[in-house]
């Protein structure tokens, strides 16, 4: 569907009377990304997958700036608004997470309950941030270099060597999930990372103490990293619950995706039965 500068692929599915829940997912994901969790969730949901700017089939027909995380954060509000969804509940995974939280933090009144997997709300200095850009740059130099499938699958190797991953290269699916990985567009990656980057989105962490919405905040037990972010963000931030979920690092609703999905259920189900 095109929205002004985007041509977003997404997929709507569900029946009328669910309640819907928007799915955002993390850098170098696709619409693909939740399908085992969506799975479980089926019965009792709808739900939105959309490829993000810079992955999987979506396309932008503008310059570099609609890359940015309050660009893209407009055009799925716009979406939303096409597709007549007037609210609707919320999960986005690390960089969909980033993205969701600006989502939620601005438009409040679009979404029933929110749930961050392994998120952040950005860096909170300039000093931090130049410092991400630069690692970022750097990044994304060696994604431009990989235009061989053999150089990028050499860099999902590198990626995934990352402490905040833990043990997900034992996964049984992890060669599955690389493989989906691999259909992206490096140089597309590269403009998600340097204009959607964590260096480049503007800090939300001011913006935390005024949130009104209901948040789960999850964290895996082998993300030290994030596990200290979201715990600063559940000291600032006003109506937050924080989990960290057993058997994941970062990437929990791949590693550990029951119980991602039914700290979901529960969480969403206070809301349907209020």
């Amino acid at each position: 569907m095109l929205i002004k500068n985007y041509k977003f692929n997404y997929s709507l599915i569900g029946k009328l009377d669910k309640p819907l829940i928007l799915f955002l997912h993390g850098f170098m994901g696709n619409i693909e990304e939740f399908d085992k969790a969506i799975k479980l969730l089926s019965d009792d949901f709808s739900y939105l997958t959309i490829d993000l700017p810079g992955h999987g089939k979506t396309q932008l027909l503008g310059g570099d700036e609609y890359y940015t995380m309050a660009n893209t954060a407009h055009a799925l509000i716009d979406l939303l608004d096409e597709l007549k969804i007037t609210r609707c509940f919320l999960v986005g995974y690390s960089m969909g997470g980033r993205l969701a939280l600006y989502l939620t933090l601005h438009f409040p009144e679009r979404f029933f309950k929110v749930v961050l997997e392994s998120a952040s709300p950005g860096l909170q200095t300039e000093a931090e941030q130049l410092e991400r850009i630069k690692f970022d740059t750097q990044i994304g130099t060696k994604l431009t270099r990989s235009i061989e499938k053999s150089d990028f699958a050499a860099f999902l190797l590198n990626w995934y060597n990352q402490p905040i991953f833990g043990y997900i290269k034992n996964h049984l699916e992890y060669d599955r999930m690389v493989e989906s990985r691999l259909h992206n567009n490096p140089v597309e990656l590269d403009k998600s990372l340097r204009f959607m980057g964590t260096g480049c989105q503007p800090s939300l962490w001011k913006k935390l103490k005024d949130n009104k919405i209901s948040i789960l905040l999850l964290v895996g037990e082998y993300d030290e990293k994030f596990i200290t972010i979201n715990t600063d963000m559940s000291k600032i931030c006003k109506f937050t619950q924080l989990k960290t979920i057993s058997n994941a690092g970062h990437n929990i609703h791949f590693e550990n995706t029951l119980a991602f999905v039914e700290n979901i259920k529960y969480f969403f189900r206070q809301q349907l039965e209020n």
